[in-house]
């Protein structure tokens, strides 16, 4: 399977000058834990979920003033749609990130591709790398 076959193709970008609460009420409405963040027609970055909680509730920022580019995660990872969804699983575990910007080979955003979308629709093999980095990240909880 490629990866075209598992992403969401439905992503959209964000400004970096949007604020953090109006990101986060776009998370809850559209029931996604991450937007792309992008600026001159480039990709700049990654806001999750995680990010909006631990680096700007956590640190008890004004959410009004805060912006995406206050607390997304710098640089992008991404792959291609034409790629087998087993070296995007890879890269997943290399990288330790759950979300991948999946790119056409012009370098276009076409769509992302998440842990979940491996887990349901990838095989054993994809499967078996999707379940190290979950037991991973629960031993980084445990530990905590």
């Amino acid at each position: 399977m490629i990866v075209k076959e598992a992403m969401s193709s439905h992503v959209q970008w964000i400004s970096p000058d949007i604020p953090i609460a109006d990101v986060a009420r776009m998370m809850r409405d559209n029931r996604i834990g991450c937007i792309p963040v992008g600026e001159n027609d480039r990709l700049i970055g990654m806001i999750t979920d995680r990010d909006v909680t631990c680096r700007a509730v956590a640190d008890g920022s004004d959410l009004n003033e805060i912006t995406a580019r206050d607390v997304m995660s710098k640089g992008m990872f991404y792959c291609f749609e034409d790629e087998p969804i087993e070296k995007a699983a890879q890269l997943m575990c290399e990288k330790e990130v759950h979300h991948l910007t999946v790119l056409n080979r012009q370098k276009r955003m076409v769509g992302l591709i998440s842990l979940g979308d491996l887990a349901l629709k990838g095989d054993q093999a994809t499967r078996s790398e999707v379940v190290q980095l979950a037991a991973r990240d629960a031993a980084r909880h445990r530990a905590a």
